[in-house]
């Protein structure tokens, strides 16, 4: 049995591994992503091991919810009292700070799309264990306010040698600096900084920018003796420090950073391992299908092997012996696209900034394991049921002319479809709209059902459209519509099993759409409704700036107004929360903000305004208290106000400018909303206020419209990335279209054969297969569209509250989806068609 196994593996051999194309995309994307993430995870952990000293002194609260650092600091005689603690061979006071750019000679900048800009003073000072930390390699240190150094990959890509003038744009008071390149730095052993950028002053100019000149630091390391560990040094340093002063450790410090920087990025992993489920499904439906019918076709040669001795457990297993082999193959061909993909995927993330070009691709035993645990589990499940049904065959079927395989009772089919897709709506609906512990779990189960209800419903389900079809395919191409027609319907099972597949991925497409034209629609209709000001000047890179900014436009000739807008993290209710700082009265001349209860006017440092929806979650009225977690310690706000929720406040809790800064945020400006004066020409004013920001390449001026288009584009570019990769999900689709058909043109050799004995002509019989393929394609397309919509129209109500207030379905853009499919239905059946034609008529007829 273990021989006519391999003999029937090797015969079909090209049909099989079409359907190994499925395999391959789900492994390669599991196997991508525990690569580029292991990857990650270790370019981090050897960048962070050298971002802290053996011990770190710092204020409790240094670092806020969003990861940014405070205003939060050391007195600078603390560093001399450190030097007395037994176990210390050096003591150093950090000035660290973010938001400090590089502008290279061709006037970009430089590492800004996604890696931080970092700024500081230099020390020397070692790293923990010994680690180099950041060092000279060529020049000499910073010294006095005309002199920098920045590290040798930024000068590299930036263009500057040793004694240029280097233009540098920071989140400070002065927000364009032009020191002296006069050192060049290197960090750690390796010298990797995964993109970030390192500006370095010396001490007093780094406090001078960073700290209002105040001798202070944002942090101490202290670098411990020989023989003394880092816990020893960390308790020894605990035992003098001053309350809301705390120590720990390098290695928690470092593991710290590199933690909440993994966790703010996991999502990377989370989405590429979705994409390899999806692909894995809808593979599953083309493996099920190709089994089916092989079985069905070998139905001859399985009851021969039953008849020859062959137990029903030995044809069942040869087949899954088959199966196996198909997930082995399948895996490892993944796991070698998969290293090709991280390698992508490392590639694309450098051109946002991330560069880890230094740090290896790990490849862990872990991934090799799960891959191919994934690819021949989901092949042997997917092979189980045709592996069944082909022991089921009677020895005495291989003595008739007419085998074939019973095809499953449909009424058994639509019942557990209906109890599938009734579960799964039950599931979706209590993830949507019911308080429940993790949501998205409840919503994916949900969409899973359905969809497995769906596909197990769908020959009923087709029945409609595949009869419509047929009696259209009759009236337009005659004989050979009506052909086409009947063989759709002649094994409903069949034809909706591979609609099924591209059922799928049509759904996740659709749904996107939906989704993502609403969120859009809803953005245009919240700006305008909101934002009643001319101008928006932001950071074309998502980071604050320099609060000189706003002084310059305050300044320009035709300005009415400008009103400040600040971010920052804190904590409320146990988890982290973001709040807007503003200044109230100009707020309310460019942003309509309406007050549901309370009054503006009351808005004042210690008070607070909560968004409707918050408000009614929450149960807050006016006069209520809130606690907040800042920086400087928990802090009890009154609720003076509470506001119709306005997406251009960004977040659901406002307070002041001043509230802010005293609760320890940098007073670094996110956005500056801009009024002009009666009767002044906007694209005027627009171009005065360029003037002032032309040396500043990380800010952008932009009217109401380009406003709007800016905060479009990151839901333009995730549909753009979400359609690439459900994209593979319907090549894959696409080619259970190609597979079926041509193993459809093997069953029915004889078929064939005598169509062409009796006259049917060569382009008949191409036409034919075009006609099927395309039922085919238009049945999962109109079954995944009406899904899609479905979902997409449940997941924007339910968001509303969000923010999604406006739906839209694409009619334009789904109609478009079933004209494509029906394109990509005639482009499948080309090379099954193309074979069937040339079939000699006399062989086809004398097959058995």
């Amino acid at each position: 049995m273990l021989r006519a196994a391999w003999k029937s593996l090797l015969a079909r051999k090209v049909r099989l591994l079409m359907s190994t194309f499925a395999i391959v995309l789900g492994v390669a994307f599991v196997a991508g992503s525990y690569v580029f993430t292991d990857t990650l995870s270790r370019s981090f952990t050897e960048v962070f091991a050298a971002s802290a000293g053996d011990v770190v002194v710092r204020p409790a609260g240094a670092t806020g919810d969003d990861g940014n650092p405070t205003t939060r600091s050391l007195p600078a005689d603390l560093v001399d009292r450190l030097a007395d603690v037994d176990g210390a061979a050096r003591v150093d006071g950090n000035v660290t700070t973010f938001g400090v750019f590089v502008v290279g000679t061709d006037g970009k900048l430089v590492g800004a799309q996604g890696a931080p800009g970092l700024g500081g003073n230099y020390t020397g000072a070692p790293a923990g264990h010994g680690v180099a930390g950041l060092h000279i390699t060529a020049g000499s240190a910073p010294n006095g306010p005309g002199e920098v150094a920045i590290d040798e990959a930024t000068a590299e890509r930036a263009g500057y040698v040793l004694g240029d003038r280097v233009h540098l744009v920071t989140s400070s008071d002065r927000a364009v600096l032009h020191p002296r390149l006069v050192g060049i730095v290197q960090y750690g052993e390796r010298g990797s900084t995964n993109g970030a950028t390192f500006t370095l002053f010396d001490t007093a100019t780094a406090q001078q920018l960073f700290l209002d000149g105040r001798d202070r630091f944002h942090d101490i390391w202290v670098t411990a003796a020989d023989g003394v560990s880092q816990q020893e040094l960390r308790d020894e340093v605990a035992a003098v420090l001053p309350s809301g002063v705390e120590a720990v450790t390098g290695d928690v410090a470092s593991d710290e950073m590199a933690s909440d920087l993994l966790e703010a990025i996991s999502f990377i992993s989370t989405f590429l391992l979705v994409f390899a489920g999806i692909a894995l499904l809808v593979g599953s439906f083309l493996i099920v299908n190709t089994f089916s019918i092989l079985v069905a076709q070998r139905s001859k040669e399985l009851a021969l092997l039953r008849a020859l001795g062959a137990s029903r457990g030995q044809v069942s297993r040869s087949v899954l012996f088959e199966a196996f082999m198909l997930g082995v193959a399948g895996a490892s061909i993944g796991l070698g696209l998969g290293l090709l993909l991280a390698m992508g995927i490392r590639s694309l993330f450098a051109t946002f900034g991330l560069d880890m070009s230094g740090t290896d691709l790990v490849f862990a035993p872990r991934t090799v394991l799960v891959s191919y645990a994934v690819g021949v589990l989901v092949t042997m499940v997917a092979a189980y049921l045709p592996a069944r049904r082909s022991a089921r065959i009677a020895p005495v079927a291989a003595l008739r002319d007419d085998v074939a395989m019973p095809e499953s009772a449909l009424r058994r089919r639509t019942v557990l479809g209906a109890g599938l897709g009734v579960v799964g709506a039950v599931l979706g609906g209590t993830g949507l709209y019911a308080d429940v512990a993790e949501p998205a779990w409840w919503i994916g189960g949900g969409a899973l059902l359905l969809l497995l209800g769906t596909a197990a419903a769908a020959p009923v389900l087709s029945r409609p459209v595949l009869h419509a079809a047929a009696a259209a395919y009759h009236r337009v191409f005659g004989s050979v519509g009506r052909l086409a027609g009947q063989n759709t319907l002649r094994n409903p099972r069949r034809t909706a099993a591979t609609a099924s597949a591209l059922m799928i991925g049509l759904t996740l497409v659709t749904t996107m759409s939906v989704l993502g034209a609403s969120a859009k629609a809803s953005v245009d209709k919240a700006i305008e409704q909101n934002f009643v000001g001319d101008l928006v000047v932001s950071n074309a890179i998502g980071v604050p700036f320099s609060p000189s900014v706003a002084d310059r436009v305050e300044g320009v000739d035709g300005v009415a107004s400008v009103a400040r807008l600040r971010h920052g993290v804190g904590q409320y209710d146990g988890h982290g929360q973001g709040i807007t700082g503003v200044d109230p009265a100009a707020l309310s001349r460019v942003v309509d903000l309406s007050l549901v209860e309370g009054d503006l006017d009351r808005v004042h440092t210690g008070t607070i305004l909560v968004s409707q929806s918050l408000a009614e979650d929450d149960h807050i009225a006016v006069g209520d208290r809130i606690d907040y977690g800042m920086p400087v310690g928990m802090r009890h706000y009154e609720v003076v106000g509470i506001f119709e929720d306005n997406p251009v406040l960004g977040y659901p809790l406002v307070t002041t400018l001043d509230t802010l800064r005293k609760a320890g945020f940098e007073p670094a400006d996110a956005l500056l909303l801009v009024g002009a004066e009666p009767g002044v020409d906007v694209s005027a004013l627009r171009d005065r206020v360029e003037q002032q920001t032309a040396e500043l390449p990380t800010v952008t001026v932009k009217d109401q419209a380009e406003f709007a288009d800016e905060q479009r584009a990151p839901i333009d570019q995730l549909l753009v990335l979400v359609y690439a990769l459900l994209g593979l999900a319907l090549v894959i689709a696409v080619l259970g279209i190609v597979n079926t058909l041509a193993l459809s043109v093997v069953e029915r050799t004889r078929e064939v054969g005598l169509l062409r004995a009796i006259g049917l002509g060569r382009r008949q019989l191409r036409a034919v297969f075009r006609l099927e393929a395309v039922s085919i394609a238009v049945v999962g397309t109109l079954l995944g569209v009406a899904l899609g919509v479905v979902f997409g129209v449940a997941l924007v109500d339910a968001l509303r509250s969000e923010g999604l207030e406006v739906l839209v379905v694409p009619g334009v853009q789904l109609a478009g989806f079933v004209l494509a499919s029906a394109a990509v239905g005639v482009l499948a059946a080309v090379l099954p068609a193309r074979r069937a034609a040339r079939l000699d008529v006399l062989r086809a007829i004398a097959t058995e």
